[in-house]
């Protein structure tokens, strides 16, 4: 299962960190994912973290602004989200990507890579 929390209310310039809590399996054997869907929007990924290396990817839109990273301890991947701007407001899901597909070009290779979704959590940013 996964655990999406962290979401909120913020101003544009601010800062918000999402946390993701995996339970029932090991950060270490898969790629953790974030996506967002805004209102009439498809949804898109925002960021994964690969399970190999540690490495991570981000979309254009966030490049500079978010960062991803994860405490296998507590078995939490964090977004930490930083000058956030109104075209940021959206649900954001974490999911799993069972192909290990997070890759320097994309952050999964198709959605059919997810196996499992977070419940989504909403970031809203607006003054």
């Amino acid at each position: 299962q996964l655990q999406a929390s962290g979401g909120g209310l913020v101003q544009p310039g601010g800062s918000l960190r999402l946390s993701c809590a995996a339970s029932g399996f090991s950060l270490n054997h898969f790629d953790i994912a974030w996506f967002r869907q805004a209102p009439g929007k498809e949804r898109e990924g925002v960021s994964c973290l690969k399970s190999r290396d540690g490495g991570a990817t981000y979309a254009d839109s966030v490049k500079g602004r978010f960062t991803i990273s994860k405490d296998n301890a507590k078995r939490t991947v964090y977004l930490q989200m930083n000058s956030l701007k109104p075209e940021d407001t959206a649900v954001y899901y974490c999911a799993r990507d069972w192909e290990r597909s997070c890759s320097d070009q994309s952050i999964v290779s198709s959605l059919s890579a997810v196996d499992y979704w977070g419940k989504g959590t909403q970031v809203t940013v607006s003054s």
